[in-house]
């Protein structure tokens, strides 16, 4: 799963991963959603959090 991409990523490349706009990744930092780590500005996202959160829908029942 992401094979194609580097292990520490980049909002902008996490968007293009999950196939979602740059502002969703923002939103799901935002609530805790996605694992992240801020250095000065800069945000940087590990592939293995980005695995995880999409994992984790597998859990996830709707009725």
């Amino acid at each position: 799963m992401f094979n194609n991409y580097p292990d520490i990523l980049t909002p902008k490349e996490a968007a293009k991963a999950l196939c979602i706009s740059v502002n969703s990744i923002y939103r799901l930092i935002r609530e805790h959603s996605l694992g992240c780590k801020r250095i000065g500005r800069k945000i940087i996202i590990p592939k293995l959090s980005l695995m995880q959160y999409v994992r984790s829908a597998q859990y996830t029942v709707n009725v």
